[in-house]
C-alpha cells in the first residue's frame, strides 16, 4: 500500500473554485445543503467532515477527536456578555493526509455556510499539529487518530483489535493526543504513552512528563478500559526488560516524526484584485506597512509573524472573496511556514493592533 504522502494539500495551488471540485461539490449538495439545517442557531459547537465530496455531521462525543486523513468544519456560536445577537468563528481543519478533494471542499462549504449566516461569521484556516490558540481552547485535548473517510484515496484501515499507541503531550492549557507507530523509538521520555491492546491496556510515565499529561491519560484509561480489560500504569525507569508491554512495539512501525516549530519577524502585504478585469495577486509591501495601504474595493493577504490574516475589503468583489483559501494557500506553501493559521477579517472590524 502506497504512504500517503505528508501534507500533501502545500504543495498544490489550490484550485477549488471553478474546477472539477467545485462542480463535484455542487452536484453532490444539489440545490440546498441538509447539513447546514440549525447550524448556528444557538450557542455551542458544531462540527461536520467531509466525504466523498458530502458534508456530515460529527457526532458530539467525538469532538476534539480528529483523524489525520479528513478534513473538518467547526462552527463556534456565542453570545458576548450581555447582549442577545449570536456570533461565530468559522474553522476549516485540516488533516496531515487530507487530499485535495477533501480540503478543497471543506474550504468551499466554509465560504458557504457563512454565506448562509450572512457574513457573520470570523473564517479562519487550521491545520493539524499548527491550530491556533482559539482553536485548540474549544476542547479539553486534540485526539489525533490515523485514517479517515474514503475520499480522493484509500486510506489506512485499521483493525478494531490491532493495538494502538497514543502520544500525550501538553500542560494544563491543553493536551495533545496523538496515534503513533508502535516503535520504541516513538516513546519520548518527557511525555506520556498509552498502548491500547484487545485485552490490555498501559499506560506509559516518562521521566519528565508533567502531572497534565498524566492526568488525562489516565482519564483516557477510564474511557477506553472495557469489560475484563487489564490496566497498569507503568513508569520509566522501573521495568523490567522482559515485560509483556514491550511485545507490542516493533522495529517495522514507522517513527513518527516531530513537528516542526516555524519562526518569523517579518511581514507581507499582498493584494487580490479583480479591477483589471482579471485576477491578480501581487506583493505590496513588506515590514512597513500602514493602514492606507489597504483599498476597500480589494482582498489582501496580511501576513504577520503570528499568523496570515485575510483581510475583506467592503467594496470587494464576489470573485476576490471567495478566492481568500485558494490564494492564501497558494502564499503560504511558498513560505517558511505553510502551516500557519489564517483568519479573515472583515473591513471595519479589525482589532486594535491589527494595523501594527
Amino acid at each position: 500500500m502506497q504512504k500517503a504522502k505528508e501534507y500533501d494539500w502545500k504543495d498544490s495551488n489550490m484550485a477549488l473554485f471553478g474546477s472539477d471540485v467545485e462542480k463535484n461539490v455542487k452536484k453532490a449538495s444539489a440545490e440546498t445543503e441538509k447539513a447546514w439545517e440549525n447550524a448556528g442557531t444557538k450557542v455551542g459547537l458544531q462540527i461536520w467532515r467531509i466525504n466523498n465530496f458530502q458534508v456530515e455531521h460529527w457526532p458530539k462525543d467525538a469532538h476534539g477527536k480528529f483523524f489525520d486523513g479528513d478534513s473538518y468544519i467547526i462552527l463556534h456560536t456565542y453570545k458576548n456578555p450581555g447582549e442577545d445577537a449570536l456570533l461565530y468563528d468559522l474553522h476549516f481543519w485540516i488533516g496531515k493526509y487530507s487530499t485535495q478533494d477533501e480540503y478543497g471542499t471543506a474550504a468551499y462549504k466554509t465560504v458557504e455556510l457563512d454565506t448562509l449566516l450572512d457574513d457573520k461569521p470570523i473564517q479562519h484556516r487550521e491545520v493539524m499539529e499548527n491550530e491556533s490558540e482559539m482553536f485548540k481552547s474549544y476542547f479539553p485535548a486534540l485526539t489525533y487518530q490515523k485514517g479517515g473517510a474514503a475520499s480522493g484515496f484509500k486510506h489506512v484501515e485499521t483493525k478494531v483489535a490491532e493495538p494502538k499507541l497514543f502520544h500525550f503531550h501538553g500542560d494544563k492549557r491543553g493536551i495533545q493526543v496523538k496515534e503513533v507507530g508502535r516503535n520504541l523509538k516513538n516513546l519520548d521520555p518527557n511525555d506520556v504513552y498509552i498502548l491500547v491492546g484487545s485485552e490490555c491496556i498501559y499506560q506509559w510515565n516518562g521521566r519528565g512528563c508533567n502531572k497534565d499529561e498524566k492526568f488525562k491519560a489516565t482519564q483516557y484509561c477510564h474511557e477506553k478500559k472495557t469489560g475484563k480489560m487489564q490496566s497498569e500504569t507503568l513508569d520509566d525507569g522501573d521495568i523490567e526488560t522482559d515485560h509483556p508491554f514491550y511485545e507490542f512495539f516493533s522495529e517495522a512501525e514507522p517513527i513518527d516524526g516531530k513537528s516542526t516549530k516555524f519562526t518569523s519577524t517579518g511581514k507581507k502585504l499582498l493584494r487580490l484584485s479583480d479591477a483589471s478585469g482579471a485576477l491578480t495577486f501581487e506583493l505590496i509591501a513588506e515590514n512597513n506597512i500602514s493602514p492606507s495601504m489597504f483599498d476597500t474595493n480589494d482582498v489582501f493577504i496580511y501576513d504577520k509573524p503570528d499568523k496570515c490574516y485575510v483581510w475583506i475589503g467592503q467594496g470587494s468583489s464576489p470573485a476576490e472573496r471567495k478566492q481568500w483559501p485558494m490564494f492564501s494557500n497558494q502564499y503560504l506553501a511558498g513560505t517558511d511556514n505553510p502551516c500557519k493559521p489564517v483568519t479573515v477579517v472583515k473591513e471595519g472590524h479589525e482589532k486594535g493592533d491589527f494595523f501594527k
